[in-house]
């Protein structure tokens, strides 16, 4: 193993919980995939607005409400230079990456999806990037394409990409990174591709944005959605990113609060760019801690951050090799073309069991479908899958101990089958 990218020990003390036992034992968290952990200074942000500067933005004259109104403008220009954002005119902040393409589908999409139309995803999405567009398909009467995976390789198979898109679909929309396989999808070469076809391009980049360094100017996406919460930010704050011009040609989805500039009896006029896509009193401390939690990535470098990962993966994929544990997702060979993410599964027992004992030796891992279900139960032919997720808090003695736990595991199952 090469010397650790990141000072993992330095970093730990940043995060309490990391501080708190689980079952008698020292938390081991390896779960980052779903939520994040978040560190001392997102925690005081967030308190410090609500104990010093509590107040609407855009309404009042008053000193904590500039404050406040200040503050959650400074946060959507973090992010727009984080990730390379012309403007924070093209951030939208609305709860999570499940609300964010669905503000597409429901604002571009229903302008702009027609009777036979074709919209392609990929069958390694989250539901959060299947039901919009099947919904949106459903009412149109448009077509909904899938980009197939090659069970070999974990990526998307080259040719089901070129016949796809030889449909020439109105938008795609592909995870950057797979939540199950962590397969990372060259997303700006597809861009490249659709766009040649005519289609417009979303990105779901809620497993990216958090663990790597993006550029969507340099991806060339339209549409770039992603969370809070896994970037170390609160919940209930996510980003969506869109073109400018697609921003400004797009309805408002809500209505009402934030996003009028003016209104009578009979019409009104949306508000500018980006308040015309929030409608109401926002998620304020949301939006100021997500602005804190860039300023703490941005310390250690995104490119550091995914050094640190892809060591952390590649330690973790070699000892589960030698527990002789199935992975799902691309070779150990290909760990540059994975993200932090390592789906599994423990011969014989249910990845519940996997996940129930886990938890009694203080380790946190997710076990399920991981909301893909019919890339879990029709690509890989499980009802269910364990799964281990790492983040820059993440060292080398986390994954010593969940191998551990999983000794447990089969030794437990041995000997209730003896």
């Amino acid at each position: 193993m090469s010397v650790m990218a990141l000072d993992v020990e330095k970093i730990r003390k940043d995060f309490p919980i990391l501080d708190i036992k689980m079952n008698g034992k020292p938390l081991v968290y390896l779960d980052s995939a779903a939520t994040s952990q978040k560190p001392k200074k997102v925690i005081a942000a967030i308190s410090k607005f609500y104990k010093r500067y509590n107040a609407n933005i855009h309404r009042g004259v008053y000193q904590i409400s500039v404050k406040a109104t200040e503050e959650y403008e400074k946060s959507k220009k973090k992010v727009a230079s984080f990730i390379n954002s012309e403007s924070f005119e093209e951030i939208v902040y609305t709860r999570n990456t499940t609300e964010s393409i669905n503000v597409v589908a429901l604002g571009w999409g229903e302008q702009n999806i027609r009777k036979g139309d074709h919209i392609l995803i990929s069958e390694m999405e989250h539901h959060s990037n299947i039901i919009p567009w099947q919904i949106l398909a459903k009412k149109k009467g448009a077509v909904l394409d899938y980009i197939k995976v090659d069970r070999k390789t974990a990526h998307l198979d080259e040719a089901s990409i070129e016949d796809q898109l030889a449909k020439s679909p109105k938008l795609v929309s592909i995870a950057q990174c797979s939540n199950v396989l962590g397969t990372i999808n060259d997303v700006k070469r597809i861009a490249g591709q659709a766009h040649k076809m005519g289609a417009l391009v979303l990105a779901d980049a809620a497993q990216s944005v958090p663990h790597m360094p993006v550029d969507v100017r340099d991806l060339d996406v339209d549409f770039f959605a992603f969370s809070g919460h896994k970037m170390l930010g609160p919940t209930g704050i996510g980003v969506l990113y869109a073109k400018r011009i697609l921003l400004e040609q797009m309805p408002p989805v809500f209505g009402g609060g934030d996003m009028i500039r003016s209104v009578d009896f009979l019409d009104f006029t949306p508000n500018e760019l980006p308040w015309k896509f929030e409608a109401g009193t926002s998620n304020i401390e949301g939006g100021i801690g997500l602005g804190v939690a860039i300023d703490y990535l941005k310390k250690y470098r995104m490119a550091d951050i995914r050094k640190h990962e892809t060591e952390i993966t590649k330690y973790a994929l070699e000892r589960l090799g030698n527990a002789n544990i199935n992975v799902f997702g691309p070779d150990i060979k290909d760990t540059d073309s994975r993200t932090g993410v390592i789906s599994f599964e423990v011969p014989g027992v249910h990845p519940h069991d996997v996940a129930a004992i886990l938890d009694s030796e203080g380790v946190a891992i997710r076990a399920g479908h991981h909301c893909a279900m019919p890339l879990v139960v029709n690509v890989l032919g499980k009802t269910a899958v364990s799964r281990m997720s790492f983040y820059l808090y993440n060292n080398q003695n986390d994954i010593d101990v969940a191998i551990g736990a999983l000794d447990k595991v089969r030794d437990k199952f041995r000997h209730s089958r003896g």
